[in-house]
């Protein structure tokens, strides 16, 4: 406690009357993290040594609680910031998930702040304070917090940027500038690459009309949303769906786009993103067995024992969706990671309560790796964490045999099991829709191809919006 006290009085005495803000940790979140009586204790004991404000800050790197990625709620640590502020006489900064004005506005309003700080939501949106000061803050790009482009590209020693705005820390070479000639442009499906692809081109002064054959714009992003902890994907298309307003681009929704249709405009963009893979394994037309699109659709109820064929993200995604109780709270989150009072538990760590899982789930897969060694370096540990929450079966190198009334029958290890199961929900991956492309092409008519009609290696928002 000495150190950081000495620092910031030599640092007052150096600065005189400029703003000192001190970054301080309120909830631990490690075995032998600070006490509650310790924190309050620090943090007065700075304010008597010249600290202006303080900002604060939850969690550690070592921390088995995740504080800053999707599936935490929004403002679910303003509590401890609201604690922070009733023992100091300074102003006190709430920080971590809160990525809207509406929100940061609700904290300052009820006093559980005095300030709020933001770091993500000013790479997706760097026009954030100004939107919100001019009553517009329904066209804020907000940050669904996935880490993807920002903290994993910087684990990784590459540029910061932002999945849902690639022109973070690009802006000098993602340059969209006015166009100078008119060109009528045809955009081909409203998913994530084919409403950025028209949001670009309106911006750039192009009439843009925008084809989606679904009722609703999104595409795979409609699934997302539906998963536990992404529902912040929602806010991306709003955005979008705005935006299109704005520029006035002519959507055309529950309409299929021929190639006579686009033989009119000057430049087609076809955004006809994919569909799920179907492997070829006996039985694979059962009743019983479903895409994971039927499935977070609503298309299908899955009934209480389900077999998840993939464990890549979708797979794990799914997984969690299909074991989640959608009556769990805020309150059952943080249960269920353990986070508890640090008045009563020093760093803010107690036991964790078990999940209820509403359904009984195998996830398995080819591959003899671990179960979603894959997926992203800041997030991915806590999906993996939830599988084991979820009392979810793993199974690794399994070849699939056959799919029958009784369940799914695979091999592993050279020997034959059966997962018994009433519904099997497909997970292997996405296959290119390019028929609109082909067709095109067939009558002379070119066409930029992109996102997943281009390349459907593996769902990647950032590649499609990008």
């Amino acid at each position: 406690m000495r150190f950081p006290v000495r620092i910031v009085e030599r640092i007052r005495e150096l600065v005189g009357d400029f703003p000192v803000i001190y970054r301080i940790s309120l909830l631990d979140l490690v075995e032998g993290g600070q006490t509650w009586d310790e924190v309050a204790e620090l943090a007065q004991r700075l304010e008597q040594a010249g600290v202006t404000a303080f900002n604060t800050g939850i969690g550690w790197h070592e921390a088995r609680v995740p504080t800053i990625i999707t599936q935490v709620p929004r403002g679910v640590w303003a509590p401890q910031t609201s604690r922070l502020r009733e023992v100091v006489g300074v102003p006190v900064i709430a920080s971590n998930r809160i990525n809207t004005p509406e929100l940061a506005e609700r904290l300052i309003a009820d006093g559980s702040a005095d300030l709020v700080s933001m770091a993500r939501p000013f790479l997706a949106d760097p026009d954030f304070v100004r939107k919100a000061a001019e009553g517009r803050a329904d066209e804020i790009n907000t940050c669904i917090a996935c880490n993807q482009a920002c903290l994993d590209h910087t684990f990784a020693n590459r540029t910061a940027c932002c999945l849902v705005n690639p022109r973070a820390c690009n802006e000098t070479s993602l340059v969209l500038g006015p166009t100078r000639r008119r060109a009528s442009v045809a955009v081909v499906g409203a998913g994530p690459a084919g409403l950025a692809a028209a949001v670009s081109a309106a911006e750039r002064g192009f009439p843009v009309t925008l084809f989606e054959a679904a009722p609703e714009l999104g595409g795979q992003f409609r699934l997302a949303m539906a998963v536990p902890g992404k529902e912040d994907f929602a806010d991306t298309l709003r955005y979008f769906r705005r935006r299109l307003e704005v520029l006035g681009v002519d959507v055309r929704r529950s309409t299929r786009a021929t190639a006579t249709d686009l033989a009119a405009y000057d430049e087609v963009v076809v955004a006809t993103g994919v569909v799920p893979r179907i492997p070829e394994i006996d039985g694979i037309d059962h009743l019983s067995v479903v895409s994971y699109a039927a499935a977070l659709s609503g298309g299908v109820v899955p009934g209480p024992r389900v077999a998840v064929i993939g464990a890549g993200g979708i797979g794990v995604d799914v997984s969690h969706w299909l074991t989640h109780d959608p009556a769990d709270t805020t309150e059952d989150w943080l249960a269920h990671w353990g986070v508890g009072d640090p008045v009563v538990h020093p760093g803010g760590l107690t036991q964790a309560k078990p999940r209820t899982p509403v359904r009984e789930v195998t996830l398995v897969q080819r591959k003899t790796t671990p179960v979603g060694v894959g997926l992203g370096t800041t997030s991915g540990w806590s999906h993996r964490a939830v599988l084991r929450q979820s009392g979810i079966a793993q199974v690794s190198g399994a070849t699939y045999d056959r799919v029958d009334d009784v369940g799914l029958h695979v091999t592993v290890d050279g020997a034959a099991q059966v997962i018994a199961c009433d519904h099997v929900v497909v997970c292997a991956g996405q296959e290119s829709v390019r028929s609109l492309h082909d067709g095109l092409l067939a009558v002379g008519v070119s066409s930029h191809l992109i996102g997943g009609a281009d390349v459907a290696v593996e769902l990647d928002a950032e590649r499609a919006i990008g």
